[in-house]
C-alpha cells in the first residue's frame, strides 16, 4: 500500500487492480482498522449510473453476507464510495469488502482445455457441492456455478464465490432479466435457465455436473459458435458422456455426471447431498444410488450375488456353495447346522450342544470372516462376466456397432421412422419450430449422420413444426452487439444494419428501431432490420427565425446555442442574421453559434434640405427621430421648403433624437408707402397719378 492510496469507508485502503469482471474489478485492499488484508469488489464506474446493475451489485453482497461457510468467500462489509462524474453531479459507486482469497480460479487449471486428475476433479466438485449444500440450505441459489468463480487456496481448499445473480428460493423463479436475456454463463446454464423458467436447488447441481464433466474432460459439455447455440442444445440434446472424450473416465463416474446432467430436473440428483454422496461412494469403490440408472441396478444385483455367496462360505461347505445343477441353475447347499443337527444361538436346541473352547471359537470366526470375503469376490466377478455375457449376446456377439445413423434431415418424419425400422433402430420425435425446414421435415437428427449404432439403439429426430411467432424484443438504446444478441435469444434472425439514421436522443452506435417495430408478432426465425443512430443531427438554416424559436429548435436537436448580438439597421431586432455551422450535419451536443440582430446605438440624419415640409417630415420620422419645425424668410428657398436643419444630414445621432427643420416663408415682403401723409408734393403726385 502506498500513503496516497484511496480509503473506503474510512478504513479500507484501495490498492491494485488484481481482477476485472462484466460487473465489477476487484482490488487488493487492506483494512487499517482490523489490520489484514481484504480483497474490494468495486462496480464499474460506467455501470453504477445503472440502477440495474447497482440492485444486483447490492444483492450480491446481501446473498453472501449472511453465508457464513469454509467453502465460500466471506463478505465483510459493503459501502458506497461518493464521487463526482464528468459532469459534476454526485454518483454512489457501491463496493463489497471480502476475504482475500490466495490461489487461483478452476477457470485458470482448464487453461489450454486440458482435464483434472480424476481424484483431483471430483475433489474440487465435492468442495462445490459442499457449499451448495450451505447455500441451499440457507435458501440461497447461486445460478452461476462455473470454474471462474471457484477458487482453489495453495492448500487445496475450495472457496466458491460471486453470488452476483443468486436469488433466494422464494423468488428464484425471475430468472430473466427486463431484456430478456437469459442470467447466467451458457457453458453452463441449466435447461431451465435456458428456457427462463424458476430455478431452484437442482439447477446449481446441473452447473456443477457441467464443472465436473469439464474438469474430467478438459472442455464443457456443449460447445457452440454462440451462446444461444449452447443454450439450444441445453435444452434440446443429450449430454455425451465424459468417457467419450477421456478414456480413463470410469462408467461409474459417468453415470453419477449423466444423472447430474439430466433434463428433466426430477430426474436429477434432488439435494448437494445426494450428489456428493454418489462421488463418494465411487471413487471409494462403492456403489452409486439406485436412481442413476443401469449402473446401480448392476450393483444391487451384484450385491444380491455377493450375499448369496458369503451365505454359503457361512455354511462351511466351501465345495457345494454355488454348485450348479443340470439346467445350470446354481442352487445353494443346506447349511452346516441343517447337515450336522447342531443349531445356532437364534434357535431353540433340541439336546446337547458341545461348546468349543475360547480359542477354538476365535480361530473359527477369523476363517469364517476369511472366508466371506473370498466368496464374495469371486461370486462379484462370476456375477460381472456373467452381465457382460448378457451383454454381448444382446448386441449379436458384436463388440463394436455397426449400424451408422442415416441422413435423415430434409426427409418427412413418416419417410425417416421407415428409415430407421428398415435399420432395425428405435426413435423418438421431439418438434421445434423452424423457418428453413417445412413442417414435419426433419431438421436434426441425435446421434447424427454417421454416428454408429447397435440395433435396438434409438435415434431422436427432432421435427419442424413450422416458424412457430416470436416477438421482435424492444431493443431501443442498446449497442448493435446488445440488440443483435438480443433478437437471437428470441429465435429472430438479423437482416439490413442501417447505420445512417439522425436521432437527437441517441448516441453514435445505439438502436433507434427495428423493422417490423418492437413488440411485433413475426415468425419465428423472421430477419429483423436495425437502425442504428450515427450520433449526428440534420441542422435547419434558422436564419431570419427569432431568437426564441432558434433556441428552441436547437435545445430539439440536442445542440448547444451561443448566441451574439450585432447591432443592425438590415434586419428586425431580435431575428437570426447569421448561423456557425451553415445548415447540415452535425454531432449530438455540439454547440451552434447564431448572431441576433439589434437595434443600432446611432443613426444616420438623412439630408432633407431642400425638400418639402411634407416630405421631409415622413423621411425623418421613418428613419426614427422626432421632427419640430420652425420657419422663416428666404429668398432663394421656396415657400414650404427646408431652408436647414439642425442636426444636418449625415450626422450620428441616437435614434429618436428630434430634428430642427427651418421651413422657407418665401422672399420677405416689402413694405407699403402710407397715402395719408401732409406733404404736398406727394399729394400732387398722388393726385395727378390718380
Amino acid at each position: 500500500m502506498n500513503d496516497e492510496a484511496k480509503i473506503l469507508g474510512g478504513r479500507y485502503e484501495v490498492g491494485d487492480l488484481i481482477g476485472r469482471g462484466g460487473m465489477a474489478e476487484v482490488h487488493i485492499g487492506y483494512d487499517t482498522r482490523l489490520g489484514r488484508t481484504v480483497a474490494i469488489k468495486i462496480l464499474r464506474a460506467d455501470l453504477a449510473r445503472d440502477p440495474a446493475f447497482q440492485t444486483r451489485f447490492r444483492r450480491e453482497a446481501q446473498s453472501a453476507a449472511g453465508l457464513n461457510h469454509p467453502s465460500i468467500v466471506a463478505v465483510y462489509d459493503t459501502g458506497e464510495d461518493h464521487v463526482q462524474t464528468e459532469t459534476g453531479q454526485p454518483q454512489a459507486v457501491p463496493y463489497i469488502v471480502m476475504e482475500y482469497v490466495e490461489g487461483h480460479t478452476v477457470r485458470d487449471i482448464l487453461q489450454g482445455d486440458v482435464a483434472a486428475p480424476i481424484d483431483e476433479a471430483v475433489e474440487i466438485t465435492s468442495g462445490v457441492l459442499t457449499a451448495l449444500d450451505y447455500a441451499h440450505h440457507a435458501g440461497l441459489v447461486h445460478r452461476d456455478i462455473k470454474p471462474a468463480n471457484v477458487m482453489l487456496t495453495p492448500t487445496g481448499a475450495v472457496k466458491v464465490m460471486d453470488f452476483g445473480i443468486a436469488r433466494a428460493l422464494a423468488d428464484a423463479g425471475q430468472t430473466m432479466t427486463q431484456t430478456s436475456a437469459v442470467v447466467g454463463t451458457a457453458q453452463y446454464l441449466s435447461p431451465e435457465q435456458a428456457r427462463g423458467e424458476n430455478v431452484d436447488a437442482r439447477s446449481d447441481l446441473y452447473s456443477a455436473g457441467c464443472l465436473l464433466f469439464e474438469l474430467l474432460t478438459g472442455r464443457p459439455p456443449f460447445v457452440g459458435d454462440s451462446p444461444v447455440s449452447v443454450a439450444y442444445q441445453h435444452v434440446r440434446e443429450e449430454a455425451p458422456r465424459p468417457s467419450q472424450f477421456a478414456s480413463d473416465v470410469p462408467p461409474a463416474l459417468d453415470q453419477v455426471v449423466g444423472r447430474a446432467l439430466t433434463k428433466n430436473r426430477d430426474e436429477r440428483y434432488s439435494t448437494a447431498q445426494e450428489f456428493l454422496a454418489d462421488l463418494r461412494a465411487v471413487m471409494g469403490g462403492g456403489a452409486v444410488s439406485p436412481a442413476t440408472g443401469a449402473i446401480a441396478v448392476g450393483s444391487a444385483a451384484l450385491g444380491a450375488g455377493a450375499a448369496g455367496v458369503a451365505a454359503a462360505a457361512m455354511s462351511g461347505d466351501e465345495t457345494e456353495a454355488l454348485a450348479p445343477t443340470a439346467d445350470g441353475t446354481q442352487v445353494m447347499p443346506a447349511s452346516s447346522w441343517e447337515q450336522s443337527g447342531v443349531l445356532p444361538a437364534s434357535v431353540p436346541p433340541t439336546g446337547e450342544v458341545a461348546v468349543q473352547d475360547e480359542e477354538e471359537l476365535v480361530t473359527d470366526e477369523a476363517e469364517r470372516k476369511r472366508k466371506i470375503i473370498l466368496w464374495s469376490s469371486l461370486g462379484g466377478a462370476a456375477l460381472i462376466a456373467l452381465l457382460l455375457i448378457i451383454f454381448l449376446l444382446t448386441r449379436g456377439g458384436d463388440a463394436e456397432p455397426d449400424i451408422a445413423v442415416p441422413n435423415l434431415v430434409g426427409m418427412t418424419v413418416e419417410d425417416a421412422q421407415a428409415e430407421l425400422d428398415d435399420l432395425l433402430l428405435e426413435n423418438t420425435v421431439t418438434e421445434a419450430a423452424s423457418s428453413d425446414v417445412a413442417e414435419g421435415s426433419v431438421i436434426s437428427t441425435t446421434p447424427a449422420e454417421g454416428e454408429m449404432l447397435y440395433e435396438g439403439d434409438s435415434v431422436e429426430l427432432v421435427v419442424s413444426s413450422g416458424p412457430g411467432t416470436a416477438t421482435v424484443p424492444d431493443v431501443t438504446g442498446m449497442t448493435e452487439d446488445e440488440a443483435v444478441a438480443a433478437l437471437q435469444a428470441e429465435g429472430l434472425g438479423i437482416g439490413t444494419i442501417d447505420n445512417t439514421v439522425h436521432d437527437a436522443d441517441l448516441a453514435a452506435g445505439e438502436v433507434a428501431r427495428t423493422d417490423p417495430a418492437a413488440d411485433s408478432e413475426v415468425d419465428a426465425g423472421s430477419d429483423v432490420d436495425l437502425y442504428i443512430a450515427d450520433g449526428r443531427v440534420q441542422l435547419p438554416d434558422l436564419t431570419g427565425d427569432t431568437e426564441e424559436a432558434a433556441r428552441s429548435n436547437l435545445n430539439a436537436l440536442g445542440l448547444s446555442v451561443d448566441v451574439s448580438e450585432v447591432e443592425t439597421d438590415e434586419a428586425d431586432p431580435g431575428t437570426v442574421i447569421s448561423q456557425d455551422p451553415t445548415a447540415g450535419l452535425v454531432d449530438v451536443g455540439s454547440t451552434v453559434s447564431i448572431e441576433v440582430a439589434a437595434e443600432p446605438s446611432t443613426r444616420e440624419v438623412p439630408d432633407v434640405t431642400g425638400s418639402s415640409q411634407i416630405q421631409a417630415t415622413s423621411t425623418l420620422q421613418n428613419a426614427g427621430f422626432d421632427v419640430s419645425v420652425t420657419e422663416a424668410y428666404d429668398d432663394s428657398v421656396a415657400s414650404g421648403s427646408v431652408i436647414s436643419q439642425n442636426p444636418s444630414g449625415g450626422t450620428q445621432v441616437a435614434p429618436g433624437t428630434t430634428i430642427v427643420l427651418t421651413i422657407s416663408k418665401g422672399p420677405e415682403p416689402v413694405p407699403t408707402p402710407d397715402v395719408t401723409t401732409s406733404d404736398p408734393v406727394a399729394t400732387a403726385t398722388a393726385t395727378a397719378g390718380g
